[in-house]
């Protein structure tokens, strides 16, 4: 009998020492540039239990501008963040960052917004003017500049300002400090329902081949630990994924965290999710228009190997 009992807690302990084991979550701290609906799966992979699937706790900030962003993963308080295909400059200029996926093409998150009682109508009528936005270095100023010179004003032929978030930039154009801003088209959409503005026109156009949005991850984090950036690029992109077939959560969620309402949101989902990229891939196109931009605008003086500021050996995901 006791032959028998201590083959059965033999064989209980190797059963127990064989069955997967709960794995500890990895904290994650990710950051955002700006609020912005494209940015969604970060937080649809919260509520629906995406990130615990990949073994993340992931908590989010929004750090107010591009230049903040990178300015946080430097610092080491941030590990991945969600910013602008014009932030690779930062990475190219020596920031201890790469960019590790591309999530958006050409930059239909980008608007000029203009006071309810703005006589600026097209992109001529800002020959000149101020264009308020939420950072220097941000995709916002790459496209007005591109603008700018696309229009035969030259750079100098406009002028910007970075001065923080969208609240702050709706002052300026409501009281008329700044003759435009740019900022995401839901802002437009929800000044024109309350009467107080609208949307003048898209930037789209002067970036057709473009990365809008890309995923950034600390060059440390690269180095030694590939397979948590594996990991976080898999749970982001299954949050796309969902969000591409389910509109109704997708609304209601971007209703709670864009502050926004329900018919503007629906109008943003029809416009930008088939828009999303899902695997992360980079478009050569759209890099050499990047690093060409870069050294046009003054920001380097030659154009950048890829390799100073992305790497593609996590891409294509496949969540």
């Amino acid at each position: 009998m006791r032959i028998i009992r201590n083959l059965g807690f033999a064989v209980i302990a190797l059963a127990l020492a064989s069955a997967p084991q709960a794995r500890a979550l990895d904290k994650v701290h990710a950051g955002t540039a700006v609020p912005l609906w494209a940015f969604l799966p970060l937080q649809i992979g919260q509520q629906q239990g995406i990130w615990e699937k990949y073994g993340i706790d992931l908590d989010i900030t929004n750090s107010g501008s591009d230049a903040k962003l990178q300015q946080a993963m430097t610092a080491g308080s941030l590990d991945f963040g969600l910013g602008s295909g014009a932030a690779m400059a930062f990475a190219a200029k020596g920031a201890p960052v790469r960019a590790v996926a591309a999530f958006a093409g050409e930059p239909k998150t980008v608007v000029i917004i203009v006071a309810a009682d703005s006589p600026v109508k097209e992109p001529k009528d800002l020959k000149g003017k101020l264009v308020v936005m939420p950072g220097v270095g941000s995709v916002s100023e790459w496209l007005v500049w591109q603008m700018a010179i696309q229009e035969g004003w030259g750079k100098d032929g406009i002028n910007t300002l970075g001065q923080g978030g969208i609240p702050a930039n709706v002052a300026s154009i409501k009281t008329h400090q700044a003759d435009a801003m740019t900022g995401p088209p839901e802002v437009g959409y929800l000044l024109d329902a309350n009467h107080e503005g609208h949307v003048a026109f898209d930037m789209a156009k002067y970036a057709p081949h473009f990365h809008a949005h890309i995923i950034f991850a600390r060059k440390e984090l690269i180095d030694s630990n590939p397979d948590l950036v594996t990991r976080f690029l898999k749970g982001f992109f299954a949050g796309v994924a969902y969000l591409k077939t389910h509109k109704k959560e997708t609304t209601e969620l971007a209703v709670k965290e864009l502050n926004n309402t329900p018919e503007i949101m629906n109008r943003v989902y029809d416009n930008l999710s088939g828009w999303l990229e899902s695997d992360g891939h980079f478009d050569p196109q759209a890099i050499e228009v990047l690093k060409t931009s870069f050294v046009d605008m003054g920001i380097l003086d030659t154009k950048p190997a890829d390799d100073s500021f992305m790497t593609t050996k996590f891409v294509p995901v496949k969540p």
